[in-house]
């Protein structure tokens, strides 16, 4: 904005007042009545002249900031008519009413388009005042989820519904929790978190549930569907040849009891028919075992027990043996003050089961090395890595090694790897690998 025309105007005006000043003063000194009163009426049409001039511009700053104050940025100056220094004034509002309302048009078209999406979403959403419980936002699943009507303040539900209420208003939900809330006849799973925040002096909660019945019944429905795929595809696959089979004998018995004469039976036949029934029997038995142990760690044992203590006794039972076929065998902790809260039957097996895998994945290779390490991340997370120089595995199946009964092995049963994942969720851990085909595997626990 150019301001030098003002200025020098501005200048031009005192500059005559002093002048006219200076002229008073002489003309009062020398008693020339005459030129005194002429140059006094000068004096006063320059100060109201040089007022006019200074006041038109602080009456343009003060309707602007009127309009400011009441955030009216609707309002057009114009630039085309008065003065000149006036007019570069208006350019100069007119260019930030311009700047701000694009600065909101995109504000708004970026608030529009957020809540659009949170009300699209299936997870409840809801932020409210803590202190006067007015509700600053919420979206339609927030009260879909709850079974509540549309409300402006949380006392709505807490007269309505105190449970409900308490249990998802008054009760802190630091980390997401899994709840059961009560809804007329029914009870439904949610996924429950909240986090506080500070606008200003207000604080207000910020509140996100999510409806999980849905999601686990069908996950629930799915592992169904592929557990009594693979039990159906079992179950036949021993069930087919004994059906056949005693079938067979059946007929060859019956044959011999009605036509004893006619008919030769060979008991070596019979007792090699049977023989075979027993033993897809035993494996089909031997099948049931291997998934009841699946289902059957469901309950934990927790002590605090020492990492050191840990690695002393699977080192005592496997290393002998790990030796005794020419590999090399490693146990380090980076610090001995390591502890874990855990279930130790539990987590030796875990560790017995990938030992043995880092066996099986060493048994052809030369300078054949496992290394068993523990150490602590920087977010404190403890971390126990089983390493080994074997195979590896195949990158086509590294993601089905934790799925039931999926073995690349041919006498494998496809449940060690399972087993020991189901041991790390129940203690709300983590086992993840790392592999690669022909240099070696890491499989890590992370506590």
């Amino acid at each position: 904005m150019n301001f030098s025309a003002y200025i020098f105007r501005l200048f031009f005006r005192i500059l005559l007042i002093v002048s006219t000043i200076l002229g008073l003063v002489y003309t009062i000194y020398v008693d020339n009545t005459a030129n005194t009163v002429i140059i006094s009426m000068g004096l006063i049409y320059l100060l109201i002249n040089t007022y006019g001039f200074i006041k038109r511009r602080f009456v343009a700053m003060d309707d602007f900031f009127e309009a400011v104050k009441y955030r009216d940025f609707s309002r057009w100056f114009p630039e085309d008519r008065g003065p000149k220094d006036i007019r570069f004034l208006y350019t100069g509002f007119n260019e930030i009413n311009r700047t701000i309302k694009e600065i909101n048009s995109q504000n708004e078209a970026q608030y529009v388009y957020l809540q659009k999406i949170l009300e699209m979403v299936d997870i409840g959403i809801i932020a409210y005042n803590l202190e006067s419980g007015d509700v600053l936002w919420s979206n339609d699943s927030f009260g879909e989820i709850l079974d509540v009507p549309s409300f402006k303040n949380i006392r709505f539900v807490e007269n309505r519904k105190t449970e409900l209420y308490n249990t998802v208003f008054e009760t802190y939900h630091r980390e997401p929790n899994s709840i059961s809330i009560a809804l007329q006849n029914e009870s439904i799973k949610i996924l429950i978190s909240d986090t506080i925040f500070q606008v200003d002096e207000d604080a207000f909660k910020l509140i996100v549930i999510q409806d999980i019945d849905n999601t686990l019944n069908k996950n629930e429905s799915e592992s169904w569907k592929k557990l009594l795929s693979v039990m159906t595809h079992e179950i036949m696959n021993s069930i087919t040849p004994i059906s056949s089979l005693a079938d067979t004998l059946q007929k060859n018995i019956q044959v011999a009891i009605e036509q004893p004469e006619e008919s030769h039976l060979e008991l070596e036949d019979l007792n090699s028919g049977i023989k075979t029934i027993k033993n897809r029997s035993e494996g089909l038995l031997k099948f049931a075992k291997t998934y009841r142990s699946l289902s059957k760690v469901t309950n934990l044992n927790l002590q605090r027990v020492k990492v050191s203590e840990l690695f002393n006794n699977i080192q005592r039972l496997m290393e002998p043996s790990i030796k005794a076929k020419n590999i090399d065998i490693e146990f380090k902790i980076s610090g001995p003050k390591l502890e874990l809260d855990i279930d130790t039957h539990l987590i030796e097996q875990v560790l017995i089961n990938l030992l043995l895998n880092a066996v099986d994945a060493c048994k052809n290779q030369d300078n054949a090395e496992i290394k068993i390490l523990a150490s602590q991340n920087p977010n404190r997370d403890i971390v126990i890595k089983v390493f080994d120089n074997g195979s590896g595995i195949p990158q086509d199946i590294v993601e089905n090694i934790f799925v039931p009964f999926f073995t690349s092995k041919a006498t494998g049963s496809g449940i060690g790897l399972s087993l020991c994942k189901q041991i790390m969720l129940l203690h709300k851990g983590r086992i993840i690998v790392k592999s690669i085909e022909g240099e070696g595997s890491v499989f890590s626990l992370v506590f």
